[in-house]
């Protein structure tokens, strides 16, 4: 059987341990091993591991011995309850042994759950599962985790008081991160909400979200942004001793400049254009690039991307002009714009 989208987000939280077995495949193979984790826990519960409920076979061993499968499903332990049969990174090359380890399956036995990288429509290990009448498919795809299962990742960190406003830039968070950091990254504000009662806000998440800039370039920009011209100089000179390259500081500057542009000429105002970003911004920053948005108006962030246009194509081209000099007057020219 084929499952997807929000059936195979249930079954993956509560697989069936009556069935035989579980295929879990997928080109993200973070995303695979966190479902395939959450998939075997739920079968054999915390403790599972430790009472030696879960007997892990490698793909590759299946060449040189078929019968290590067989075995694993038939094993019987120490402790009591559910037992596990997981094959990791297989292929359509361990089709029979797998699908004849399915087809002697016994009420009973361990379910035998098998991960693989990205399987063709044709895949002979697809075709096995899907078939099977007490075996299961599911295949993860690139698209971002749903509400639902944010929401469970949510649950099982502790987190209950998550407002609406919260819980959008923790959507946005997720659209714009791998789906390992997402998950380490509840766990982190989990952690550093423990004790407090309080609603999760955006600064929370601001605060425990990977950082997608360098600190010190974002406030830089910022300074820039906001006119402040004494303190470019001293700033830029300790970038400069780290080893930041002028081009990509004019990136860096092009990017926040295109967001604080698509804020300032959104039609539903700036704080929906910054809703919008990518990355998304949270918090404290993104009231600090509203207020720049709103101080800049349009006409003039153009002006700013024209100028920062003009340098990166000086800085790419065969001119003999010191690099990093170019991209200081640039920045100085920034912040006089910025106080007109």
């Amino acid at each position: 059987m084929k499952l997807a989208g929000a059936e195979a987000a249930r079954y993956l939280a509560r697989p069936d341990p009556a069935r035989a077995g579980l295929l879990i495949y997928g080109s993200d193979a973070m995303r695979v091993a966190l479902k395939r984790q959450e998939a075997i826990a739920a079968l054999i519960g915390p403790n599972g591991d430790s009472e030696m409920r879960l007997t892990r076979v490698a793909a590759g061993d299946l060449r040189r011995d078929p019968a290590l499968l067989a075995d694993a499903t038939r094993a019987q332990g120490f402790f009591p309850g559910q037992r596990v049969a997981f094959v990791e990174d297989a292929g359509d090359a361990a089709t029979a042994v797998i699908g004849a380890a399915l087809a002697d399956w016994r009420a009973g036995d361990a379910v035998v759950v098998v991960t693989a990288g990205a399987l063709a429509a044709k895949s002979t290990l697809r075709k096995v599962f899907e078939t099977h009448p007490a075996a299961v498919a599911i295949g993860l795809y690139d698209d971002p985790p749903t509400r639902a299962e944010i929401e469970a990742d949510l649950a099982r960190a502790g987190l209950s008081q998550v407002p609406a406003e919260a819980m959008a830039d923790l959507v946005a968070l997720s659209r714009a991160i791998d789906p390992g950091d997402f998950r380490q990254t509840v766990e982190k504000i989990a952690l550093y909400k423990r004790g407090d009662a309080a609603p999760l806000t955006a600064a929370d998440i601001a605060t425990c979200a990977p950082a997608t800039l360098e600190a010190e370039v974002d406030d830089l920009i910022d300074l820039v942004a906001e006119g402040q011209m004494g303190a470019i100089s001293p700033l830029l000179r300790r970038l400069e001793g780290q080893g930041t390259a002028p081009v990509t500081l004019c990136i860096m500057a092009m990017r926040h400049f295109r967001a604080l542009h698509a804020a300032a000429s959104d039609p539903g105002g700036v704080a929906a254009g910054l809703a919008r970003a990518r990355p998304p911004v949270f918090g404290p920053r993104r009231d600090r690039m509203a207020r720049q948005a709103q101080g800049w108006g349009m006409t003039r962030l153009e002006e700013a991307i024209e100028l920062l246009i003009a340098t990166d194509l000086t800085l790419r081209s065969a001119a003999r002009a010191p690099a990093m000099a170019v991209m200081e007057r640039a920045l100085i020219r920034l912040a006089n714009l910025a106080k007109r």
